[in-house]
C-alpha cells in the first residue's frame, strides 16, 4: 500500500514514520512518498526516517519528490500536512495581528484566517489534482485550519478527505487517566469545530464518569484543562473544552501575554526549525537524535504563554508524546483493513449536529469502516457553545468565499465576524497588514 505524504519536508513527518513502523500486519503500507517544494527539506526528512528504519526489518520504502502529480499517481493513502508561506508566514501572521491588538495564532481568530486565506487556494488545487490523478485515494488532512481546508477540499472530493487533530484525543487521554479508565474503553462525548470543542460526557461500560470528575476540585485540577481553565470555570460549564478555548475564555490575558514575549511561537519555531534543518547539512551528524532534541523542546513549549497565564506550570510528562499520527494511522487501518473503530475526526456534518447544514465540516466522533468515517449524532450543544460555533463556521464560509472570488471585501467581512477581531476598522488594516507580507494573497482585488 502506498502513503504520499504532501509536505513531506515539514518536522513532523518522522512521527508519522515511526507510527507506521509499529504496523506489522497484512495490508500495511509498503511504499511512502514525501513531496515538498524544498529538497533540502526532503533530504533532512528522509535521513532521519533512514535512522529510524535501521533496526526495523520490511521497513516501508521511502520515495522522495519535487513534483506533485507524481506523488499522487497510484497513492491509496495522501496524508497532507502543508504549510503554505512556511513559518516565516506564521510568524508573519502573529505579528500583524498583535499589532492591532488582536490574536494571530495560526488556527484561531485572524492568525488562523489569513493563513486559511493563503491555504485553502492550495489545498483546491491539491484536492482538484487527487480527484484527477488518485480518484480512488483516501487524503487524511492535517493540514491547518484542519476544519476550514477538510471543507475546502470536501467539495471536490466529497467524503474521501477526513481531517484529523490531536487535540481531542489528547484531552480524551487525559480525562481517562485521571478518571483511573482505559482511553481505549471509553466513548468520549465530543462536538465542535476543529480546535472549538468541548468533551460533555465519557461513557465506560455505558456509564458517564464526567460528572463524577467535574464534582472533585481536586481530581478535576490535577491534570492540563484543570490547570489551565481553572477548577470553577470548568464546573460553571458543565463540560471540559478543547485547550484553543483558552483563547476566546481568557483573550484579553493571552493577547496581553503573547504582546509580550520575547519572541512569538512561530518565530520561536522558525528560529528552532532553521537550526535543525541546517545540522542536517552536516553529513556527519545524527539525524534522529538532532530531531528528537528539537522534537522535546518544541513540544515542551506548546501553548506555553497560555500556560503562563494561567499559572498551569510545565506540561506533563505524558502530553509530550504527540498523538496526531496514531490517529492517522488507526484510520488508515479502518478504511484499509475495514478495522472498525470510533475516532473523533473532521468529517462533514451529515446531519449530526442539527444546528449546522450537512456540508458543514465538524469534529465528532465517528464509526470508520472500510467505507470511510461516519459520524455520530450527537447532542444539541448548550447556547453559549452553539452560538459560538455559528458564528465561527460563518467566519470560516466567508474565508472560503473569498478564496474562492478573490474578494477583499469578503476577506474584511469574514475578519470582522470572527468574536476575536473586535472592529471592522481593525479587520480593514489586518487584510491591509497581511496582503503586504503576503505574496500569496495577491489574489485578493
Amino acid at each position: 500500500m502506498k502513503l504520499t505524504i504532501l509536505g513531506g519536508g515539514g518536522f513532523r513527518v518522522p512521527l508519522v514514520y515511526g507510527a507506521l513502523l509499529t504496523d506489522r500486519g497484512e495490508g500495511r503500507v509498503t511504499e511512502v512518498v514525501l513531496h515538498d517544494l524544498d529538497d533540502s527539506r526532503l533530504y533532512a526528512v528522509a535521513r532521519v526516517l533512514a535512522e529510524q528504519a535501521v533496526t526495523v526489518p520490511d521497513a516501508p520504502k521511502v520515495t522522495a519528490t519535487t513534483d506533485l502529480d507524481e506523488a499522487l499517481r497510484g497513492a491509496d493513502f495522501i496524508f497532507s500536512a502543508i504549510r503554505v508561506g512556511g513559518l516565516e508566514g506564521r510568524a508573519n501572521d502573529e505579528r500583524v495581528a498583535l499589532a492591532e491588538g488582536v490574536l494571530g495564532q495560526e488556527t484561531v481568530g485572524a492568525g488562523g484566517i489569513a493563513y486559511g486565506l493563503r491555504t485553502v487556494p492550495v489545498a483546491v488545487d491539491i484536492a482538484q489534482r487527487v480527484a484527477r490523478l488518485a480518484p480512488d485515494a483516501w487524503v487524511i488532512n492535517f493540514t491547518n485550519p484542519a476544519g476550514l481546508v477538510t471543507e475546502a477540499m470536501s467539495r471536490h472530493l466529497g467524503d474521501r478527505v477526513i481531517g484529523i487533530c490531536d487535540s481531542p484525543v489528547g484531552l480524551g487521554r487525559r480525562i481517562a487517566k485521571v478518571l483511573g479508565a482505559n482511553p481505549r474503553e471509553a466513548f468520549i462525548d465530543y462536538v465542535g469545530l476543529n480546535h472549538l470543542g468541548w468533551v460533555r460526557g465519557l461513557r465506560v461500560a455505558g456509564r458517564d464518569e464526567l460528572p463524577r470528575l467535574l464534582a472533585d476540585p481536586d481530581l478535576l485540577g490535577s491534570f492540563e484543562e484543570g490547570k489551565l481553565f481553572g477548577t470553577d470555570w470548568l464546573q460553571s460549564l458543565g463540560a471540559i473544552p478543547n485547550e484553543y478555548l483558552h483563547y476566546y475564555y481568557f483573550n484579553r490575558e493571552t493577547v496581553r501575554a503573547y504582546s509580550e514575549v520575547e519572541r512569538t511561537r512561530g518565530a520561536f519555531l522558525r528560529d528552532q526549525q532553521a537550526q535543525f534543518y541546517d545540522e542536517m547539512k552536516r553529513p556527519d551528524a545524527s539525524a534522529l537524535t538532532a530531531w528528537d532534541r528539537t522534537r522535546a523542546e518544541r513540544e515542551a513549549t506548546y501553548m506555553s504563554e497560555n500556560r503562563e497565564t494561567a499559572g498551569a506550570g510545565e506540561r506533563d510528562a505524558d502530553d509530550l508524546s504527540g498523538g496526531y499520527e496514531k490517529v492517522a494511522l488507526a484510520l488508515m487501518r479502518a478504511i484499509a483493513r475495514d478495522e472498525r473503530t470510533t475516532l473523533i475526526l473532521n468529517v462533514r456534518n451529515q446531519g449530526a449536529l442539527s444546528v449546522l447544514d450537512a456540508d458543514a465540516v465538524i469534529e465528532v466522533p465517528c464509526l470508520v469502516d472500510a467505507n470511510g468515517a461516519h459520524p455520530v449524532a450527537v447532542d444539541p450543544l448548550p447556547d453559549h457553545a452553539t452560538g459560538l460555533v455559528c458564528a465561527v463556521k460563518g467566519v470560516e464560509r466567508e474565508v472560503l468565499a473569498a478564496a474562492e472570488n478573490g474578494s477583499r471585501t469578503t476577506a474584511v467581512k469574514a475578519f470582522a465576524l470572527h468574536p476575536l477581531v473586535d472592529s471592522v476598522n481593525v479587520a480593514r488594516r489586518l487584510v491591509e497588514g497581511y496582503t503586504e507580507v503576503h505574496p500569496g494573497l495577491a489574489y485578493l482585488k
